[in-house]
């Protein structure tokens, strides 16, 4: 079996690049070549169908099913011109991924033979089995019926031979059985709300609309080593695994020269990436050795999930093309980073970016100021809710284990715009406001200059910071669906506008002037939000303690942050912006439970099968040919000479005598373990009985795997080490 290993190595270090067709002409000249965008839409499409759909897109009229049949004749017309012959409803259900079934274009033509079919009727609504999907008991095997419906805000797209359209999924009686129903009901939560704010500042503002730049990570590992690795295969993860003697203690591999063979998979990735309209624009080396980031330019955000959903596709199916296995979880190997995706999070108009400071008046910077406090408010209000959102079996290994933010929210303000909030917060409303005869009202509000952008330092420990004219959300998880943090982000902050403009408007029926009932209420929220700023060090014990003072979510078990979701507090605001109701919250933590027990329960089977069948017959193999050894050495040398000549190998041999014993052991406790917890049918409890039992049990075994890596013939090891996983050749 090591030669399967060694042969894999060998493979390995011989590839080359593959060489990567480049389509004529810029990128400019081929982004969105596969895209059924507003150019195809108005080429395609009758005059009064465009004009009717751009409405629907742009702003938010009500779909006119008149007008299906044109769009779906045309839409069939511009794909069969690029060779398709199928469609399917794309969707995003409960599983992290992404969903599709294939049709093809034909019917009966009622004569024997078969015509190219593609009504309004089938691009609007189909029937997928929602009973076979994660529904947390909304709906029972024998209800299957569920309807995917199109969403006419995300294009259309084609992929090989078939026509994607991507949909929203809710089941029959209604509830939202996918993320893409309540992100979108949480953009319209954040664009009414926001909107309404505005227009104290721009009475001009017509929609705020919220934009996500994301930031992918991942790991890139030869497919040969991939398949050598059954933990990897199975899991996502190395369940076992001793350090490298180099990793990434030298940081050479940061923003390092790109390998060949990965250079021409960015390439490939790129390019089917701006065919497919995902404005990929930035790609470079991590941290860690074998991790790299790809990242687009910011777009709207119902679209920017999208399109990281399929660019995760796209990057499974391309690094298999350049003999490469793309791995996305937030921690496949253990003592060097883990893969994030950090999410760039901002609100904008059709007068501007709202949390942007130009620092032109007074007036602007209280714009500025109003957005960036009562995002902030939305933050702090539902801390434990916001962590809830990023919380996952895999992303759990990353948080907090110095080089990610910990699992405690805070937000990271600056130097400069956390003395703003202290001088409006601190200073009386008199010295604040100042009337003159002939100027009206002044706001002494210092002024924020543009160099704000570069003011804000990157504060890396900072789960939530303020980098400029947006907030980074550094949590998000990089396997994570955006939709699930972005609904609950979205929908703190909306709930907070909406408390800000109830009672600036409160005040205003009280008399008192618009710009003083702003700042009293802005001075309020101020001092209330403050336990949620924090500049200083995330990783340090201290900020531990002194966030369990300030009151902020400090729990560290997964299963146990999920019951945020249900919480009053949240159950009251995702309900009042009709985000989703109780009977989804509690149907979509089911879900969670569930997911983190079958994780956790995969990986303590495959680490039970590799340890039995892999390591503990390795070990034991080594053991007996040191044993032979000392044998043979006392067979020839005299007893004084071969004890001081054996002396090493004994102690190897005890040594691995004593790992294996306590590595058997632990595999007989894991698997009891996982009895007793399977036997327990409430998920949530089932979820923290393999939370507590489970997963520490799994800690113990593998520390003696890593050791005796260490000590047993590499000759014999049969899984590939991480010296020979982490970097490519």
């Amino acid at each position: 079996m090591a030669n399967l290993r060694f042969d894999a190595v060998e493979k390995a270090f011989n590839k080359k690049p593959l060489n990567v067709e480049v389509p004529n002409g810029r990128p400019s000249e081929y982004f969105g070549k596969y895209v059924f965008n507003r150019a195809k839409m108005y080429k395609y499409l009758p005059a009064d169908v465009y004009r009717k759909l751009v409405d629907v897109i742009d702003n938010g009229a009500r779909l006119d099913r008149s007008i299906a049949d044109a769009v779906a004749a045309g839409m069939k017309r511009w794909a069969e011109e690029n060779g398709v012959t199928h469609y399917t409803h794309w969707f995003q259900p409960l599983t992290e991924g992404t969903a599709e079934k294939h049709d093809a274009f034909i019917e009966h033509d009622g004569k024997g033979g078969m015509i190219e079919e593609f009504s309004g009727k089938l691009l609007v609504q189909q029937e997928p089995d929602a009973s076979s999907f994660p529904s947390g008991g909304i709906r029972n095997t024998f209800e299957a019926r569920g309807y995917s419906a199109w969403d006419p805000t995300s294009p259309v797209f084609i992929i090989d031979d078939t026509l994607c359209i991507p949909t929203v999924f809710i089941s029959y009686t209604g509830e939202a059985l996918d993320y893409k129903v309540p992100l979108l009901r949480s953009l319209h939560a954040v664009n009414m709300a926001a909107t309404a704010v505005a227009h104290y500042f721009y009475p001009d503002v017509k929609k705020v609309q919220t934009n996500l730049g994301w930031e992918q990570e991942y790991f890139l590992v030869d497919e040969g080593l991939y398949c050598a690795r059954p933990d990897l295969m199975l899991t996502g993860r190395t369940l076992m695994g001793h350090d490298s003697a180099k990793n990434q203690q030298m940081d050479d591999h940061y923003f390092g020269t790109i390998p060949m063979r990965v250079q021409a998979f960015m390439k490939d990735l790129e390019i089917r990436a701006l065919e497919l309209g995902i404005p990929c624009k930035t790609r470079h080396n991590e941290v860690a050795p074998n991790q790299f980031e790809v990242a687009p330019i910011f777009e709207e955000c119902n679209l920017a999930v999208d399109h990281n959903m399929l660019l995760m596709s796209l990057m499974r199916k391309v690094a298999q093309l350049h003999g490469f296995r793309v791995l996305l979880h937030e921690k496949p190997f253990a003592g060097i980073n883990g893969s994030g995706k950090h999410n760039n999070w901002s609100l904008s108009t059709n007068t501007g970016v709202l949390l942007h400071a130009p620092g032109k008046t007074p007036e602007d910077n209280l714009r500025f100021v109003v957005f960036i406090v009562e995002t902030l408010m939305g933050v702090y209000k539902h801390n434990g809710l916001i962590k809830a959102s990023i919380m996952s079996a895999t992303n759990a290994h990353r948080l907090g284990a110095n080089e990610a933010p910990p699992a405690i929210i805070s937000s990271f303000l600056g130097r400069q715009l956390s003395d703003l909030l202290e001088h409006i917060m601190n200073a009386d409303k008199e010295t604040l406001l100042s009337v003159k005869a002939k100027q009206g009202m002044k706001l002494d509000i210092p002024e924020i200059p543009e160099l704000l952008i570069d003011n804000t330092d990157r504060n890396r420990t900072s789960p939530f910071a303020f980098t400029g004219n947006r907030f980074e959300f550094r949590a998000v998880g990089s396997e994570a669906n955006c939709a699930s943090a972005m609904i609950a982000l979205n929908s703190a902050v909306a709930e907070a506008l909406e408390s800000f403009k109830e009672r600036v408007d409160a005040l205003m029926a009280n008399g008192v002037d618009q710009i003083s009932a702003i700042l009293d209420v802005v001075k309020e929220d101020i001092k209330v939000c403050q336990p949620i700023h924090f500049d200083g060090n995330g990783y340090s014990e201290e900020w531990k303690e002194e966030a369990a003072r300030r009151g902020l979510d400090c729990e560290t078990s997964c299963p146990v942050i999920f019951d945020r979701y249900l919480d009053e507090a949240s159950v009251t605001m995702f309900e009042s912006l009709n985000v989703m109701q109780r009977n989804e919250l509690e149907a979509r933590n089911e879900v969670k439970w569930e997911t983190y027990t079958k994780k956790i329960q995969i990986e303590a089977r495959v680490m039970g099968d590799l340890t039995m069948n892999h390591i503990i017959p390795v070990a034991t193999h080594y053991q007996s040919r040191l044993a032979h050894n000392v044998q043979s050495v006392y067979d020839i040398f005299s007893k004084e000479e071969a004890e001081q000549l054996t002396a090493r190998n004994k102690k190897i041999i005890r040594e691995i005598a004593e790992r294996t014993q306590i590595i058997e052991t632990g595999v007989e406790e894991l698997i009891n373990a996982r009895k007793v917890a399977n036997k327990i049918e409430n998920e949530r409890e089932k979820a923290i009985a393999y939370h507590d039992t489970v997963a520490p049990k799994m800690e113990e075994i593998r520390y003696h795997i890593d050791k005796l890596e260490l000590i047993v013939s590499d000759e014999l090891w049969t899984l590939p080490k991480y010296r020979e996983l982490l970097f490519i050749r």
